[in-house]
């Protein structure tokens, strides 16, 4: 006690905290609510809960939520790895589809630290919600990486088709440097003939025939969606029920082969010759919806890494009608 304290606040603090603590074990513990606290302790119930949230400030209570233990069932994902034919499947923690990012983040973490990046290694990054909910959390420092779109998209209305930001974020993410594209997904004849001539155009076409890895986000069946690209007009997306889905806005049937709409040869996006030849090709994908989404995707050769959860896995082992071992333990 100082010599600016007096004994009564010593005994005041004493029964302030005496009161948190009782009136906390009366809720968590005795789980009596708010209004039965405020009876039994002659107190107003706005009081009750003043004084269950300074319990919570000052440590009174404390909630420990455990983090979920990292899946470990190597042998279910080498075995998912090998009915698909691919490199390796990075098992991510299930989760619900609206809560996926803060699942998927920590695998594809995993994915690209074994990727090889060193500074002036090139990233090419697609669109999605995968992609643009995994951003949103924390990925080891990979400096001097150079983050570029892996599609146009400059023009569309949702945050997660948005290229160029979700280059920006992932750049800052993990210490590189973004190279930006400035076109659309699917621009018109006259702006696609100027843009294959325009500079700035020419450098990310450029840094595509050199990436070192690309993160790819594959769509679902489009009839299964409930967001699709602006660029996609809606006059075709009735001929594009034989696609299973898509990377890069490139759609394709359950064989990996292309289905194409009027326009489709003018998407301004990676085209799936190059998408092959980068040496590590990581796809985020999560949903029973998307089991032949990502059989067709590796059937094609578009992917050779998977990010995604056991029951997505189960799922695709499923379609390929392959027995399962248990797997995706969290």
């Amino acid at each position: 006690m100082t010599s600016e304290e007096s004994p009564n606040q010593g005994t005041a603090e004493l029964e302030t905290l005496a009161l948190l603590h009782c009136v906390a074990t009366m809720y968590y513990l005795d789980e009596a609510n708010q209004a039965e606290i405020a009876i039994k302790l002659a107190i107003s119930r706005p009081a009750v809960s003043r004084l269950l949230s300074e319990s919570r400030r000052l440590g009174v209570v404390q909630f420990v939520i455990p983090p979920l233990n990292q899946p470990s069932d190597t042998k279910f994902a080498a075995e998912l790895a090998s009915a698909l034919n691919i490199d390796h499947v990075y098992l991510a923690n299930p989760a619900p589809a609206k809560a996926m990012g803060r699942s998927l983040a920590p695998a594809l973490d995993t994915a690209l630290r074994g990727a090889g990046l060193k500074p002036g290694s090139i990233m090419v990054l697609a669109t999605g919600k995968a992609i643009y909910e995994t951003t949103e959390y924390e990925l080891s420092s990979s400096p001097g990486v150079i983050v570029t779109p892996a599609v146009g998209g400059q023009d569309e209305p949702e945050a997660w088709y948005q290229a160029n930001e979700l280059v920006r974020i992932m750049a800052k993410r993990i210490g590189g440097h973004p190279a930006f594209l400035y076109a659309p997904a699917l621009p018109g004849k006259e702006l696609h003939k100027t843009l294959i001539d325009d500079e700035s155009t020419a450098h990310v076409l450029d840094l595509w025939q050199r990436a070192r890895c690309a993160v790819l986000g594959i769509g679902a069946p489009p009839s299964k969606r409930d967001s699709i690209s602006a660029a996609i007009p809606l006059t075709s997306r009735e001929l594009l029920d034989q696609a299973v889905g898509d990377v890069c806005l490139r759609f394709f049937d359950i064989n990996g082969e292309a289905v194409n709409f009027p326009g489709s040869e003018r998407i301004f996006g990676i085209d799936m010759p190059t998408l092959r030849k980068i040496p590590v090709r990581i796809a985020l994908a999560i949903g029973s919806e998307k089991a032949r989404s990502i059989i067709g995707a590796a059937r094609g050769g578009f992917i050779n890494e998977l990010v995604t959860d056991a029951p997505t896995g189960q799922a695709v082992l499923a379609e390929l009608n392959i027995p399962t071992v248990q797997g995706g333990n969290s």
